[in-house]
């Protein structure tokens, strides 16, 4: 028998890549030396260097499994960096081969493809995925507060007076209507402000619709259980992974997500989060696809503050909203740089945290599986 996941050892430069094109090289390598049936689903636009683009997706074990574990990367693209270490992780781990009977394994290698090449958090469309997951046809979300600051959380200038003017309206702001407030008006979703931070678009984004065909290929909605862990970064102490659930109160989907990760589970909903409650989140698009079938969690590492992640988002945004974007230009790279490093702190005790806690809850996840 192969040794049991959680007795290998770490192999960072194996898991961790420098790039979207070499996260995928790797992956695809490793997928198929695995034993994986693999999927592309190419996306129409390339990445800064004319590369392409595409969400690649790989299934382990029976086709009519009634249990499928799905571990899912890059919702928020330069967060794939982390997702993809996670993931090529578990198939060096030889995973696979420990998969309970009657279950099987779905990876899904960026989802949000372009950006993650383009080291951004939003798609293509300069919406952030995991607000996306609205039903259009019906009235959108408000967010009075962000309408108020909407002009002031991406200026049209990084320094000088309009620069200074938006810092002081956000800092009154601020003050006025207290810190989560500010985070929730930020951060929350909106639908009307293409330009700005989290927006959830006019309509569904190509991740979106690939997300959406992905599931209905591999007929997920059919499975007794779907177990999903949706990697993120950002959000709470360096290097903890928190695994947040936003399944709602009195659900069986909740019910198991506390059985099978415990208390350290956190709900956006009642406070005990890093996370403030959001719409559009991908978890609701799955649920609709899967109803009670579903136990979703997102697993969020942290990084650095919420604060710092707001001055690198304003730059990226800045950049693609006001400037003509030169990919080898020095502003462009240091904002570049300085978005992958906020996100993917590259450094290895931090990296090593990821590699454990992924382990921890993907076996939490196979167990609850096994056991439901």
């Amino acid at each position: 028998m192969p040794a049991h996941p959680f007795t290998h050892p770490f192999d960072l430069a194996k898991c961790f890549s420098r790039d979207y094109q070499d996260s995928r090289v790797r992956f695809l390598k490793a997928a198929k030396e695995a034993g994986g049936a693999l999927r592309a689903y190419a996306n129409p636009l390339t990445g800064p260097e004319g590369e392409s683009l595409s969400t690649d997706t790989a299934w382990f074990g029976p086709a009519d499994a009634k249990k499928v574990l799905v571990l899912q990367s890059a919702t928020h693209g330069v967060e794939g960096f982390t997702g993809s270490g996670a993931i090529l992780d578990w198939l060096y781990a030889d995973c696979h081969k420990h998969l309970p009977k009657g279950t099987a394994a779905l990876l899904i290698h960026a989802i949000n493809p372009h950006g993650f090449a383009w080291l951004r958090r939003v798609t293509e469309e300069n919406v952030d995925l995991n607000r996306n997951f609205v039903e259009f046809d019906q009235p959108l979300p408000e967010n009075p507060g962000h309408d108020e600051l909407a002009d002031v959380l991406v200026p049209r200038a990084l320094s000088g007076p309009v620069f200074e003017a938006a810092e002081k309206k956000i800092a009154e702001w601020r003050a006025k209507h207290g810190d989560r407030a500010f985070q929730i008006a930020r951060g929350g979703g909106q639908y009307k402000h293409q330009h700005s931070m989290f927006f959830g678009g006019f309509g569904p984004t190509w991740a979106r619709r690939t997300l959406e065909a992905i599931i209905a290929d591999n007929d997920l909605p059919s499975r007794a259980q779907v177990a999903v862990i949706d990697y993120h970064t950002g959000l709470g102490p360096f290097g903890y992974g928190e695994p947040i659930c936003s399944h709602l109160a009195g659900t069986p989907n909740l019910a198991r997500a506390k059985n099978w990760y415990g208390d350290s589970l956190t709900e956006p909903a009642i406070g005990t989060s890093s996370s403030v409650p959001k719409v559009g989140l991908n978890e609701q698009g799955w649920e609709r696809a899967l109803g009670e079938a579903l136990t979703f969690v997102a697993l969020e590492y942290g990084t650095y503050t919420p604060e710092r992640g707001r001055l690198v988002l304003r730059e990226d945004h800045w950049l693609h909203a006001y400037s003509n974007v030169d990919w080898s230009a020095p502003e462009t790279q240091r904002i570049k740089r300085q978005i992958r490093d906020h996100f993917y702190p590259d450094m290895d005790d931090w990296r090593e945290m990821v590699l454990f806690r992924s382990r921890q809850v993907v076996r939490q996840a196979t167990e609850g599986l096994a056991a439901a």
